[in-house]
């Protein structure tokens, strides 16, 4: 609990064509060995994450991708590979080769970076290798860049300092419940514990739910479904009941009605994903037949059991709702699917294994595809009967 998770870290990944020092650049960066360096062109072949504090920022993910101008057939899926990393990417760095710029390359990347929706920052590196003749050249050709060296070191504090300043101007206050309840108000949390529930450890959903009480003055009380009753006659008032998905139903049964209900992953998807595109979405499982394709993604990777949410419940429910022979895809992770025509609809979890980026691309790339997607927790709503009253919070605070 004391380290911050990757889903809610700054993720900046460093672009450019290969050998522009890319690596040598985040290591100088970070004042640290993160990336392989040599003079050989691919010497970075896949992503490379590295999770380290930014300072004075705070948390962040650095990603070196490999060289995006490689021919060969293993560098064009290494490109692919780099690509997808745009789905995951808050802050980019752009990084070119002082002595052998490529301004074709440059101007494809600032598409890309319009299309994603992320910002960036351009830097011209190895400038210790050219003529102050050339670097006057460059900065004619890249105006708002920044020239630095990574062998020397010149300039690489200020690039340090214009990303911090950078992401600062950029960052928003996310909280999962501060801005749903005044200051004081009192919230139950309901975790069952089944056989996927972790020894000696809760979710991080539900960590992260429990520090965002703590830091708006919200009182929360966490109980298993087999106390709920009895924590509600306890507490006397209580404004709202936040419940794992899978047990909506019961706990829906117990919770009086004048008292809000909602779930884990309804408050995340509020903030990660966008909520009218996942009630929107609900609208495709009439229009299901049998045959049609379902993808099911989840963020987090883990063993599955009889119980899991993802692969058994939730089709089981909407098999039971639709009475069709429906098709079923998983995918977990950042092993999600460049193409997405061939499915019905997606369903996906409230993504707290990965940072809002990746969820926002990924209903981007359903709405360019229109093909329509939900959430683990909207759908479970739907499919029990309480939908309007588990998204009230949201939509009536």
């Amino acid at each position: 609990m004391n380290e911050t998770p990757i889903a809610n870290r700054k993720h900046i990944a460093l672009f450019g064509n290969t050998n522009a020092g890319k690596s040598a650049l985040l290591n100088a960066m970070v004042g640290q060995e993160v990336s392989i360096v040599s003079n050989i062109h691919g010497t970075t072949t896949d992503p490379v994450s590295k999770v380290m504090e930014l300072i004075p920022y705070g948390p962040v993910v650095f990603i070196d991708t490999a060289g995006l101008n490689d021919t060969s057939e293993l560098g064009k899926e290494r490109i692919r590979t780099s690509r997808k990393i745009f789905q995951r990417t808050d802050f980019a760095i752009y990084v070119i080769d002082a002595s052998n710029p490529n301004h074709e390359s440059y101007e494809l990347m600032m598409q890309d970076f319009a299309k994603w929706n992320i910002p960036f920052i351009t830097v011209v590196n190895k400038i210790d290798l050219v003529s102050e003749a050339i670097i006057e050249e460059l900065r004619a050709k890249f105006r708002a860049a920044i020239f630095v060296s990574s062998q020397t070191g010149e300039n690489v504090l200020e690039l340090k300092d214009l990303l911090i300043e950078r992401l600062r101007a950029s960052e928003e206050v996310e909280t999962y419940i501060g801005d749903l309840l005044p200051y004081g108000s009192t919230v139950i949390m309901v975790i069952p514990i089944d056989s996927e529930a972790p020894k000696g450890r809760i979710i991080l959903t539900q960590v992260q739910l429990i520090r965002d009480c703590l830091d708006h003055g919200i009182k929360s009380y966490v109980v298993r479904d087999t106390e709920l009753e009895s924590a509600l006659k306890d507490l006397g008032k209580v404004d709202l009941v936040v419940t794992d998905s899978q047990a909506f139903k019961f706990v829906n049964s117990v919770v009086p009605k004048e008292i809000k209900l909602t779930s884990f992953s309804i408050l995340f998807a509020r903030v990660k994903g966008d909520m009218d595109v996942f009630i929107e979405g609900l609208k495709k499982i009439d229009e299901l037949v049998d045959g049609s394709k379902v993808l099911v993604s989840e963020s987090c990777t883990h063993n599955h059991s009889h119980e899991d949410i993802g692969r058994i419940k939730i089709p089981r429910l909407l098999n039971q709702y639709t009475g069709k022979k429906i098709e079923y895809d998983f995918r977990m992770g950042h092993d999600f699917p460049d193409e997405i025509e061939g499915y019905d609809l997606i369903i996906h979890c409230g993504s707290c294994m990965l940072n809002k980026k990746v969820m926002t691309s990924r209903i981007s790339l359903c709405k360019d595809n229109n093909v329509d997607i939900t959430n683990y927790g909207v759908i479970l709503a739907y499919l029990n009967g309480i939908l309007e009253r588990s998204v009230e919070i949201i939509y009536n605070k």
